[in-house]
């Protein structure tokens, strides 16, 4: 299902500045797919690596990488959605329980672990780089051909949950990218009106 990618550039070697309408276009009509109407088949784990590349290829000011990737596939992410649901029946907390369907049904998740690290680059920026990676996934899973949804639900924010999944001190989750084949295809929402959202700075006389 996935195209082929040109070879990992070598450091310093100039790379094309050419338009690429195709993307212009991919970009126009992109739209997320439920993450409840993801199956089989997932991407495969060449097909894994190649997004996971891809998706590294984000801004990232001074270079600091300040984000991790986890991968839940398979029996494991069953059983992290399993341990997640004892979580939430133990607090009696239904609600949460239910919303676990997000995460149970797509064959793949992968976690992008926003990591703040200690240097002179702000910590607002380091997590926008975490944003940009969620982004990039989002959009190379979907140009790939497979659907995808990125999620942040309480499981993201919980501090057991995040225990769970084995995050560390001062890590904290940008979010769940949910990937699989979409079984309908998605409708389009609606989108805003980008006019009322544009103003120009002018300089005070």
């Amino acid at each position: 299902m996935s195209p082929a990618l040109p070879p990992e550039p070598e450091f310093g070697s100039p790379l094309p500045t050419a338009p690429a309408p195709e993307v212009l276009r991919f970009l126009a009509l992109r739209r997320s797919a439920s993450a409840i109407t993801l199956t089989e088949p997932a991407p495969q784990p060449t097909e894994l690596d190649q997004l996971l590349r891809l998706a590294a290829r984000a801004p990232d000011h001074g270079k600091l990488t300040p984000w991790r990737f986890i991968v839940l596939e398979g029996q494991a992410k069953a059983t992290f959605a399993g341990r997640l649901e004892a979580l939430a029946r133990n607090r009696e907390d239904v609600a949460q329980a239910a919303k676990l369907a997000k995460l149970k049904t797509p064959p793949l998740a992968v976690v992008v672990v926003s990591r703040v690290k200690a240097a002179a680059i702000p910590e607002w920026e380091q997590i926008l780089s975490a944003g940009a990676v969620c982004t990039n996934l989002l959009h190379a899973a979907l140009a790939m051909g497979y659907g995808a949804n990125w999620i942040t639900d309480w499981y993201s924010f919980d501090p057991e949950a995040l225990e769970i999944l084995g995050l560390s001190g001062g890590e904290r989750v940008a979010g769940f990218m949910m990937i699989g084949t979409a079984a309908e295809a998605p409708l389009e929402r609606e989108r805003p009106d980008v006019d009322s959202l544009v103003s120009r700075w002018t300089p005070e006389e």
